[in-house]
Parts: structure tokens; sequence; C-alpha cells
């Protein structure tokens, strides 16, 4: 599903040249879940940017679901995002003035859904991680875990087959954290391949499969038996 050979990735800070890749090579097959670890300035950040197609490796090949990412222009690169990947973010983004339901039906409009489907997915994918009785929420009346809710059932609605979590307990308390990881991981019992970048070893621990990035290189890929 996921393939990445040689990846770099460099930055140019006035005259310097700051690599924050240096050479990464993973393959991730459909339905593991996954975790990436490593301190800040790891390279973690940036290396999910470019597994979620947000940015493009400066060398080297990605390859997902059989597409080679370097041949697609900006435009075919936010329907595959949209598509393909379901994004969960630390600090949720959601929009404070539409409702749980609206927000959740937010990626649907791009993909040209009636209005009437929008609902009934949206419905459901509430539904899923728990929210049905919220639906008519704002962000403002719902708890850090209940948004973050929001945010994975935002993430399913266009049935991607993949969730990529950027810290996604970051912004919680432990006990939210953990109702958040128990879905996650439930997500992927299910089906869904899930890839989690974080800094803390507790929720890495919940994956699968540990790889742990230092300094722009992988530094360990290991199975965790769970």
């Amino acid at each position: 599903m996921i393939e990445l050979k040689g990846i770099k990735k460099h930055y140019k800070m006035g005259q310097t040249v700051v690599s924050a890749l240096n050479g990464i090579d993973i393959s991730i097959e459909k339905g593991e879940f996954t975790a990436i670890i490593g301190p800040s300035g790891s390279g973690k950040s940036t290396l999910m940017n470019i597994i979620g197609c947000l940015d493009v490796a400066s060398e080297g090949e990605y390859i997902l679901n059989d597409i080679l990412v370097r041949n697609y222009k900006d435009n075919q690169l936010a329907t595959i995002r949209n598509k393909e990947i379901g994004f969960v973010f630390q600090q949720f983004n959601l929009l404070p003035h539409l409702s749980a339901l609206e927000n959740v039906e937010l990626p649907l409009i791009y993909s040209k859904y009636s209005a009437s489907k929008r609902k009934e997915i949206a419905t459901k994918m509430l539904s899923l991680v728990g929210l049905a009785d919220r639906i008519k929420h704002r962000p403002t009346e719902l708890s850090g875990g209940q948004q973050q809710r929001v945010s994975i059932a935002r993430a399913l609605s266009n049935n991607p087959s993949i969730i990529l979590a950027d810290e996604p307990t970051g912004a919680l308390d432990t006990v939210s954290g953990a109702e958040i990881m128990k879905i996650l991981k439930q997500l992927n019992e299910s089906g869904k391949t899930v890839i989690v970048i974080t800094h803390e070893l507790d929720v890495a621990n919940h994956a699968n499969r540990i790889i742990t990035i230092r300094d722009g290189k992988i530094d360990s890929d290991k199975i965790i038996d769970n």
C-alpha cells in the first residue's frame, strides 16, 4: 500500500540547506497499525506530510496504492488526500461555527455528494465514534475527547484506505487519549490501515509496529505483539 524508497527532504534556510529526511525506506502493508515515533526535530512530521501527500520529497520515490506520487500535480494530490487518506490532527481542526454533523460533512462536499447523502454518511460516522447524541453540538459545546472523535468521524467520511493521525492524543487528558487510541485500534481491526505519528511511547505501544526515526533516518523498526 505504502512504499518509500530513498526519501530525502531538504529545506533551504537562507544560504543554508537543512536536511529533514536523509534516506527513508519504509513499506507499510494494507491493514497495518503502525506508529512512527521520534523526538522533536527527528523528521517525523516531515515524513507524515510526505505520506499524507501534503508535501513531496526532494529525492526518492513514494508509491501509494501503486501510484508514483512524484508524477502527480497539486490538484491530483488534493484528490488523493480527499479520497485515500483520512487525517486526524492534534488540534482537531474543526470549524467552530459548524455543528459536529456539518464538520463531518465537509470532505463530502468536495466529493460532490448530495445534501441528503452527506447527512446520512456523517450521521453514520458520528454514531460509529459514539456521538449520535451530539450531532447538533458545536465544537465549543464538546469536550476535547469528543472533538477528537468528531475529527475521526470526519476522517472516515470518504471511506479512506488510510487513517493518518498526527499526535492524536497530544491535546487530551490521559483517559480521553486512551479512548481515542481504542477507537483507532477498532478501526484498524475493521480493516483500515492506521498510521500514528507521536513522540509518546505509551501511544506508540497501541500499534502493532513501531518505527523510530532519529535525525532524519530510521533508527529502528519493530513488530509489537499486542
